[in-house]
């Protein structure tokens, strides 16, 4: 798309809180207007919608379990009749079960895959069909997904967003001549991660000696969209986290 278009509208998967509700703000400082995908923070979803509203840009939400292939199908049969379009799609959603993986049960284990997964995949589908040529995916991973290595604590997630980068490549690989441009940022140990190391401790994971912030992770995404000519890549904003 290019920034001279009249209006652009970004959906954000987990827009409601923490991440996706800093990534919905600064979308909207940015010009997009916003369709906030919640699972369940209602309250926290029409309060967003209400300060981007103050802001003079469009937005609503809309409640949608990822995980579940019909609800993403009926969101998108919605998004495609009130907004007519998807110029970029940030899959936010990241259920995280930090238990080691000798206690991991399977209904935990298809439930994380499912929404982080197959949930980003059904958004992509769906946003594809009304992405026009110059749109954007960016999904959201973590810190060190190029090595594979034994994750005991939280392996179900770390399959999902492993999952996801294969997924983002591929989706670039196969859009590229829509000049639709795919790619993934993946978060380190952020400030507001539940399992954020005391402040004293953090410069023994991470090089760079502090927590991040989400103002860095919105940079790597703002990024992403001025760079025209970036598809198919991975930025780890994470500090040296897992270097």
């Amino acid at each position: 798309m290019s920034g001279t278009d009249a209006r652009r509208v970004a959906i954000v998967t987990g827009g409601a809180r923490r991440l996706g509700r800093h990534l919905c703000l600064s979308l909207a400082s940015r010009g997009y207007d916003i369709v906030v995908i919640y699972r369940a923070s209602e309250d926290d979803a029409r309060s967003l919608v209400r300060e981007i509203h103050a802001t003079g840009r469009k937005a609503r939400a809309i409640r949608v379990d990822v995980a579940h292939r019909a609800q993403v199908a009926k969101a998108f049969a919605d998004i495609a009749r009130t907004d007519g379009r998807v110029d970029l799609l940030i899959n936010n959603v990241g259920n995280y079960n930090p238990q080691d993986v000798t206690r991991l049960d399977p209904e935990v284990w298809d439930a994380t895959i499912s929404a982080n997964l197959s949930g980003a995949y059904y958004c992509c589908y769906h946003a594809l069909t009304l992405m026009p040529e110059g749109g954007n995916i960016i999904n959201i991973g973590m810190a060190g997904l190029e090595g594979i290595r034994a994750n005991r604590r939280g392996t179900d997630y770390f399959v999902s967003k492993t999952g996801l980068l294969v997924l983002t490549r591929a989706l670039a690989a196969g859009y590229a001549t829509r000049q639709v441009r795919v790619n993934m940022v993946s978060p380190g140990q952020l400030e507001n991660s539940i399992d954020l190391p005391p402040e004293n401790e953090i410069g023994q994971w991470v090089p760079l000696g502090r927590s991040g912030t989400l103002d860095d992770i919105s940079q790597a995404v703002h990024y992403l969209l001025d760079a025209t000519y970036v598809t198919g890549v991975n930025i780890d904003v994470a500090g040296g986290y897992r270097l």
